[in-house]
């Protein structure tokens, strides 16, 4: 069955079916003509969107329909994990090709849902429509945060250290291994799902918020060499970054290492971690370490 066969509306029972239950807060979901949630007092309403483009952000030769419906929703959570923002709501609007399989759709939805259900958020609408181009997911993440909680990109101050959560690099080295459909060993399959799959960071990032441990965030969404030139300019400071101090993903550090590349430029420049990078003093060492615990 192809979307163009189903129709709009048995599609959108089927994605319906296919999500989590409403949260307690949202008193009208998906099938109004706009969704109603009630926001708690005292908190900030943090929101964000990002489009993901069939050939451009993912390739379905590449991912499954459910590595893309994961991917749509946690390039949303990065960022409010970079605002220190708690995840509540969810819109999702679908551009999809007619003869798009409806089972891809299910799939794709399935897997958004499973990953909105862990995170505690409730898709409450969105959009269907039809195109005689690629596919495009578009979701937009609705969060919110205590005053003076919320992080952003312009608090840092001189002689503030940088960190970086987990590893840098393994994705971009795992878009290279599709695209060259290299044999792959462990190590390797684990940077394909770095890229197929980004696990957000949003219990770091709330924890970094709720602590007050850290000045200034970012996601790396598009690398960190970028991130460190966006906090830096947002924060009217400089940077030096060591290279020997970069948590470079080992798998990643080999591929290019076999191809004669330099694995640090490499894993710098490269997109699609979602880690966090995050500035403050050295005197909050202490408190940051309590905050990640």
């Amino acid at each position: 069955m192809t979307v163009a066969k189903l129709g709009e509306h048995a599609l959108l029972a089927r994605i319906r079916s296919k999500l989590p239950r409403s949260r307690s807060d949202v008193l009208i979901d998906i099938g109004d003509d706009a969704a109603i949630v009630d926001v708690a007092r005292n908190e900030q309403t943090v929101l964000t969107t990002d489009a993901l483009v069939e050939d451009v952000h993912f390739c379905r030769q590449w991912s499954s329909p459910g590595d893309i419906g994961h991917k749509a929703l946690a390039v949303n959570l990065s960022d409010l994990a970079a605002m220190g923002a708690t995840p509540r709501w969810v819109l999702l609007s679908l551009v999809l090709p007619g003869q798009c399989a409806v089972e891809d759709v299910e799939e794709l939805v399935a897997s958004l849902g499973a990953l909105a259900q862990a995170h505690g958020l409730s898709v409450v609408g969105g959009n269907l429509a039809r195109t005689d181009g690629p596919m495009v997911v578009d979701v937009t993440a609705i969060g919110t945060v205590r005053p003076r909680r919320a992080l952003s990109r312009s608090g840092g101050r001189p002689g503030d250290d940088l960190y970086v959560s987990g590893t840098i690099g393994a994705a971009a080295a795992g878009v290279e291994m599709l695209r060259e459909r290299a044999p792959a060993d462990d190590a390797d399959l684990a940077c394909l799902s770095r890229h197929r799959r980004p696990e957000p960071r949003v219990a770091l990032g709330l924890a970094m918020g709720r602590a007050r441990a850290v000045r200034a965030a970012m996601d790396l969404s598009d690398g960190l060499a970028d991130a460190v030139r966006q906090v830096a300019s947002a924060s009217a400071c400089g940077a030096i970054v060591e290279a020997s101090a970069l948590p470079i993903d080992p798998g990643a550090a080999r591929w290019w290492q076999q191809r004669g590349r330099d694995a640090v430029l490499s894993a710098v420049a490269g997109g699609d971690d979602y880690e966090l990078l995050l500035a403050a003093p050295p005197a909050w060492r202490g408190r940051l370490r309590a905050a990640r615990r």
